[in-house]
């Protein structure tokens, strides 16, 4: 674990990323960074997806350049790849064209290095993340661990100081993830590793603690560090352990405090119109309020609990949790989510009492879908195009947020049966013709 006294491997001051809209207008990725990685750490960058987490990191791999702001790589500026920086993918990225040596191989080629050198490195770093006897072997003959077991030695092979980990375990099942994890975390704790320092973005909560000495929280819209937990915790680390638990209720509870406030600071925008709407199909939506319905939980959940016992990633689980807070189903409170009372009438009721106490919190709750419901009411022929409403969320929302948002809101009026929508004409049809008020 990394001192005071050890020396940053990579600080960034006042690092700020924009991209461009396709209307040419910025869209601010990340503001404000700041960070310093110690020799001798493992650093966790956490958050949902759109939080700028895999931007941060090729920042900090020199693979793209900030807008603004500073990045130190051992105390010099970084504006371009340098040595001693590796990265390990989220996807496999493999040349399927070459074996198991070959793409190690592969991984010193800048390096300018003699064939025996450059062999015997790619054999050591083979041999050290358990791949010895597949050298010969092709990618398509290797199974997904293996096969990141392969990304691991090519990026180890150059003896980085500095290893990025972009969500290296999430394309793997969970046996698999648990089983790379921990041999990495072991090669790391004996120090059988060259690398000094580690950067891991990832979504997962329990990942997190489980491999990082400190973790730093991004929000979205624009990613910024919404929160740093350091995690004194001694290796190996164990699950079961209360602080284990301590430190995962935490993180639950700074997201959610975190998810409430940007709920209501959209809801003040545009009157509510502009609101970003999580995508999620109506049957995830009831299958969860059914859920935490029943027994065990009754009504409440802790967000670390329920997310377990359902499979669910801290994505998925926010996601499906936004939304049912957006309608007021239920409510994100300190880590947990409760019913409300509409909530539990839904859980009770049958298919068309679903429907219609849905339509009433649609019409209620979600602005967007009121003006919808509104704008084809008052229409001659009850039609409107898509790019009506399209237009106007781009004014406040970037394109991926804007489709994402169309995507919900047309997926739950046509479970409300508000209006139908035609995929081919991008077109939508009143179908309630009586206005609510």
């Amino acid at each position: 674990m990394a001192s005071p006294a050890n020396k940053p491997v990579i600080e960034m001051h006042k690092v700020c990323k924009v991209f461009a809209k396709p209307s040419g207008e910025p869209l601010a990725a990340l503001a404000d960074i700041e960070l310093s990685l110690r020799e001798g750490e493992i650093l966790g960058l956490l958050g949902r997806s759109g939080s700028g987490k895999s931007t941060l990191l090729r920042i900090a791999g020199g693979l793209i350049r900030p807008t603004s702001g500073e990045v130190l790589y051992r105390g010099q500026p970084l504006s371009e790849p340098a040595e001693g920086i590796a990265v390990v993918f989220q996807s496999f990225a493999l040349f399927p064209w070459l074996t198991v040596l070959e793409n190690v191989e592969a991984g010193l080629d800048a390096l300018g290095l003699a064939h025996d050198e450059a062999r015997r490195r790619a054999m050591s770093a083979i041999d050290l993340i358990g791949l010895d006897g597949f050298q010969s072997a092709y990618p398509r003959e290797l199974s997904g661990g293996m096969r990141q077991r392969v990304g691991f030695a090519r990026a180890i092979v150059i003896e980085p100081v500095l290893l990025l980990m972009d969500e290296p375990f999430s394309a793997l099942d969970v046996l698999t993830a648990e089983t790379l994890r921990t041999d990495f975390l072991d090669l790391w704790i004996e120090r059988q590793l060259p690398t000094k320092s580690v950067l891991l973005v990832t979504h997962n909560i329990e990942e997190a603690i489980m491999m990082c000495d400190r973790i730093l929280v991004l929000s979205t819209n624009p990613g910024r560090i919404a929160a740093e937990i350091p995690v004194p915790l001694a290796h190996p680390r164990n699950r079961l352990d209360t602080e284990f638990h301590n430190i995962v209720d935490e993180f639950y509870s700074i997201l959610t405090s975190r998810a409430t406030e940007s709920i209501g600071a959209q809801r003040q925008i545009h009157g509510g119109l502009a609101q970003p709407l999580p995508p999620v199909p109506i049957n995830l939506l009831a299958g969860f309020i059914e859920a935490l319905a029943s027994p065990p939980y009754q009504g409440r959940a802790e967000l670390a609990r329920i997310a377990g016992a359902l499979a669910l990633d801290i994505g998925e689980l926010f996601l499906i949790a936004e939304a049912l807070h957006i309608l007021e189903f239920a409510e994100l409170q300190e880590g947990a989510i409760k019913l409300t009372a509409a909530g539990r009438v839904f859980a009770q009721s049958g298919m068309e009492e679903r429907k219609r106490l849905f339509s009433e919190h649609l019409l209620q709750f979600v602005p967007l879908a009121a003006h919808i419901h509104h704008v084809l009411n008052e229409r001659e022929g009850h039609l409107a195009p898509r790019v009506r409403f399209e237009s106007e969320l781009e004014d406040h929302l970037n394109p991926s947020d804007t489709e994402k948002t169309l995507r919900a809101v047309i997926d739950w009026g046509r479970y409300a049966e508000l209006f139908t929508y035609d995929g081919e004409t991008r077109t939508f049809t009143a179908r309630n013709l009586v206005a609510n008020s």
